[in-house]
């Protein structure tokens, strides 16, 4: 098998269930760097290019070329482009003698005005089909997945909004499909005994607006019910450039998404359930699925992992897994020893406190208490020892490695979670240690909180890690 685009969102998720199923599997990947951490790599054969290079080392002995390449966004001439790689990719198959391709696409049907973006998802397959190779062209609409672009885009409009303006595509119907069902329609291909030619639209059993989808998410996620907006100036343009200030989908890589939101794009036939059957998972659960990933920070590829311009990651997400992550993060030389420095940690809050602005802290103490919260109130079991599960006024501990490593996570009353945590290193004939607030904001009062609060950190934060400094410093454990 060889398989293009194994280091972008479907093919890095394809690899390793072709492992599992016996093949042998060949990738073709301009950067495999990019493929240090998959824990399949030492399984796969590797070529370093491109489907614009040379590909008769890539090509040689491949029973089955599977095409997952898509060059959206990436320069002014991206859609001739893709048709040129297209052909160049089929006319070194031929030679090489390949036995089929198989190829994932975008639906819409041909007599609709298409949108750009799936004008050339019909073209690269048509270009491919061209020649003797036969060819399974799989067309799908919106790929609900964990770290999926239609994902994210969704989850940040609804997560950050809870009011939109939108405009008229929100009530245009599609039929998302869940990534596990694309992988499976793609691997049922690949393993069919002869090549199946043909175009098959996939989709799951559910069709929806784009409104309903953002509805039937924020229930599934426990958020209050959106309300939408809808006004007919807001052009695909102009909602582009909003998606691309919300979400971590950049501007240009949310136009031709975008405007693809204005055909509809749902199953017409039943071919593919009659060739293939149908699709296992529900909407409902096709979304559970990639939030519960998200928040558990099991995401395993994104839509940032391809190599194109367009799809770069974004600082709004520190980590892709586990959704936005807003951070403060300070770091302090000290000619303390790791175990100066941690003890020195280990002693915050309770009696002794936070070393500056305490009024501060007692201030958002008695907030908290006024919400529900636990305020400052619980202290601490031990003034110096801290073991897992010890509350610190209003933080709890989660990890601890003795002279290393500790964090806290907020127990008081937050649009969010919240963790403060402290890590050690050598650094010289010292130490540094960086101290690290993080927040993950739930919706919009998440964000706002975050900003409202943020002068504040100019305040106490600075003064805490130097305070931790200066008792490590002092050397006398009995400060502790």
């Amino acid at each position: 098998m060889l398989v293009t685009g194994a280091t972008g969102y479907v093919g890095g998720r394809l690899v390793p269930l072709l492992l599992e199923s016996g093949h042998q599997v060949r990738c073709l990947v301009r950067t495999p760097a990019k493929l240090t951490m998959a824990p399949w790599l030492g399984r796969v054969e590797i070529v370093v290019g491109s489907v614009e290079g040379p590909l008769d080392e890539a090509m040689a002995d491949v029973d089955v070329a599977v095409y997952l390449v898509h060059g959206i966004g990436e320069g002014a001439d991206w859609v001739a482009k893709e048709s040129r790689d297209a052909e160049h990719f089929r006319l070194s198959a031929e030679r090489a003698g390949v036995g089929r391709i198989v190829y994932l696409g975008g639906m819409g049907a041909s007599s609709d005005r298409l949108s750009v973006h799936l004008h050339s998802r019909h073209e690269v397959g048509r270009v491919l089909a061209a020649g003797p190779i036969p060819v399974t062209e799989m067309r799908a609409a919106v790929v609900i997945g964990s770290g999926s672009a239609s994902f994210e885009m969704l989850r940040y409009l609804v997560d950050v909004l809870p009011i939109m303006v939108t405009p008229k595509w929100v009530s245009t119907k599609s039929q998302p499909i869940a990534i596990s069902d694309v992988l499976r329609y793609l691997s049922l291909a690949i393993d069919a005994p002869n090549a199946i030619a043909g175009v098959f639209e996939i989709g799951g059993p559910n069709i929806v607006s784009y409104a309903d989808l953002m509805t039937i998410y924020a229930r599934v996620s426990g958020l209050k019910k959106r309300r939408l907006i809808p006004v007919p100036l807001l052009t695909p343009r102009l909602s582009s450039h909003w998606v691309g200030l919300v979400t971590p989908v950049s501007a240009s890589l949310a136009k031709p998404l975008v405007d693809s939101l204005v055909n509809e794009v749902i199953v017409r036939s039943s071919k593919t359930i009659d060739t293939f059957g149908p699709p296992q998972r529900s909407l409902e659960e096709a979304i559970a699925l990639a939030v519960g990933r998200t928040a558990e920070a099991n995401v395993p590829t994104t839509f940032s992992d391809a190599d194109q311009q367009p799809f770069r990651r974004y600082t709004t997400d520190a980590t892709w897994a586990g959704g936005t992550e807003l951070r403060d993060e300070k770091s302090r030389s000290s000619s303390a020893s790791a175990s100066e420095l941690f003890a020195a940690v280990c002693a915050l809050g309770g009696d002794r406190g936070w070393h500056r602005g305490e009024w501060l802290w007692k201030f958002r103490g008695f907030l908290d208490q006024m919400w529900g919260g636990p305020g400052l109130r619980r202290g601490r079991r031990h003034p110096t020892d801290l073991r897992v599960g010890d509350y610190v006024d209003f933080w709890r501990v989660v990890e601890i490695r003795e002279n290393e490593y500790l964090k806290l996570r907020a127990e008081m009353r937050l649009p969010g979670d919240a963790w403060l945590e402290w890590l050690i290193t050598p650094s010289g004939t010292g130490h540094t240690i960086t101290q690290t607030a993080r927040f993950k904001p739930l919706g919009l009062w998440g964000r706002l909180y975050w900003y409202g609060v943020l002068p504040f950190h100019f305040l106490i934060f600075p003064g805490l890690l130097q305070g931790i400094v200066r008792d490590a410093e002092s050397g006398s454990r009995s400060a502790y």
